[in-house]
């Protein structure tokens, strides 16, 4: 467990709202997954779908096409729809690999990069939102405070525990968790779980 999920518990789990689930769950490690374009193109398979909806779709992906920059641009939109992808989601997958072999994107490239600009690049790409982008941060580059409250898993936790509905108010509550919000993000999720 890193140095950072322990301040990460130790600050939320004071938070009134958040100390039951923190407390069950303990230290929860944030840490990049290991490659930047596939957790990418994971997160384009789970916009707007369930998780288990996703799951299917990651697996026949993954099995179908070689999940490369390359390997998308490249694939037969037949074979990306055969995997489960919509014909806009297919769109989306071969805009973020043509961007990752244009454009040269890397996890060192965004590493100098604050949380604002990396999410102004990356919702540059067409059908990469701020979720998609706040997904990067958190899970390919392992930033600790971001507050996805474009995530719907986020929001139902945050009205069950905090009594906030709305998004103003949710990112408004968020302060309090700051310098870790993204590790409030993942015991939040962990309460729907």
């Amino acid at each position: 467990m890193g140095s950072t999920a322990t301040a990460a518990y130790e600050h939320l789990r004071d938070d009134p709202d958040l100390a039951p689930v923190v407390s069950e769950h303990g230290p929860i490690d944030l840490a990049p997954a290991d490659d930047f374009f596939e957790r990418f193109v994971v997160s384009i398979c789970r916009q707007q779908v369930s998780m288990a909806a996703a799951a299917a779709i990651e697996e026949r992906l993954f099995d179908a096409v070689a999940v490369t920059p390359t390997g998308i641009r490249d694939a037969d939109e037949e074979t990306l729809r055969d995997a489960g992808l919509s014909r806009q989601k297919v769109e989306y997958a071969k805009n973020v690999a043509r961007a990752f072999t244009e454009k040269g994107y890397s996890r060192e490239q965004f590493a100098g990069l604050d949380d604002e600009a990396v999410v102004e690049e990356l919702t540059a790409i067409t059908g990469v939102g701020a979720w998609t982008a706040k997904m990067q941060l958190l899970f390919s580059l392992g930033r600790p405070d971001v507050f996805p409250v474009e995530d719907l898993g986020v929001r139902t936790a945050m009205a069950e525990l905090c009594g906030v509905s709305d998004r103003a108010a949710m990112v408004d509550r968020a302060r309090e968790w700051r310098p870790y919000r993204s590790y409030a993000a993942l015991y939040l999720w962990r309460a729907t779980e």
